[in-house]
């Protein structure tokens, strides 16, 4: 009886052993938390692959934290890199958020100070090894900022790919979406029900739901040109920075989009670390213009 005993403490005890001994070897995703001595063994795992997650700070309506765009990428980093290793740089903050300075907690750099400080953190993420950075971003107003500075990468020759997330929702995803929506999807663009209910899965404890219907997320309506853009247009219409109804957010809905978002990140990553033509070809483009004769 000892000795059955004694040989189920003993298989215990390794197996406790090996599963501290897997955690103490587990390598950290994010940037901050590797040690030097990690790097090589980062940039192997990683494929030299690097995540650069942009969000932005700003008011989300009278009832979620400033920091929601970080919060979203943040843990769209870290989960999806559970599941596909690559390296996390730390929450980056400083993008495009001019429509909201009239707003408490935004912060907002001048525009050429926002392209400069991008181009040169990615520099310098290149410098530290990594030839492929993905950018994943939160903030609604970001788009059109990130799609130029990617286009803007073959300006000059670089040692490294830019790549830009940008999921889109099958049909699948989309039915079962709207089957968990109570509020008008077409109202639905800032702090309102989709952005809150990811905010209710992911963090309920910063969203205070009771504040929710403080302010109007219904949009104003105050400008309309035909076929004209103007950067007014978002003041124009929301005011209080709040476009939607986040009362009717359900935590129901946020996970059915995080888990989405999740796995197309995934997908995402598996093909960049793979993908051997991207390089390839932004060099053979960058051999190409010097050949030209053209300042480069």
């Amino acid at each position: 009886m000892k000795s059955i005993v004694f040989k189920t403490v003993s298989c215990f005890a390794f197996l406790l052993l090996s599963a501290l001994h897997a955690a103490a070897q587990r390598l950290p995703a994010r940037w901050d938390e590797l040690t030097a001595s990690d790097w090589p063994k980062a940039l192997d795992s990683s494929s030299r692959t690097c995540i650069l997650p942009i969000g932005i700070l700003e008011k989300h309506g009278p009832h979620a934290p400033i920091g929601s765009d970080l919060i979203h990428v943040r843990e769209w980093a870290a989960r999806a890199t559970k599941k596909e290793y690559a390296v996390v740089f730390p929450d980056y903050f400083y993008g495009q958020i001019y429509e909201a300075k009239h707003q408490p907690g935004t912060f907002a750099l001048p525009s050429t100070m926002v392209l400069e400080l991008l181009q040169a953190t990615c520099d310098e993420i290149g410098r530290n090894g990594f030839n492929k950075i993905v950018i994943i971003n939160g903030h609604g107003g970001n788009p059109n900022l990130l799609r130029f500075f990617v286009q803007s990468q073959l300006e000059k020759r670089h040692d490294y790919a830019v790549f830009f997330f940008e999921p889109s929702f099958d049909s699948s995803i989309t039915a079962k979406i709207k089957s968990l929506r109570q509020s008008d999807p077409s109202m639905d663009q800032h702090a309102g029900e989709r952005e809150t209910s990811t905010l209710l899965y992911l963090r309920p404890e910063l969203v205070k739901m009771d504040s929710a219907k403080l302010e109007s997320g219904t949009s104003l309506k105050r400008l309309s040109i035909p076929d004209v853009y103007t950067g007014i247009w978002w003041y124009a219409s929301y005011p209080n920075h709040y476009a939607g109804e986040g009362a009717k957010a359900t935590k129901e809905l946020g996970k059915v989009i995080t888990d989405y978002t999740v796995e197309s990140l995934v997908r995402a990553l598996k093909a960049v670390k793979t993908d051997t033509k991207t390089l390839q070809l932004q060099k053979e483009f960058y051999d190409r213009v010097k050949k030209s004769d053209q300042p480069f």
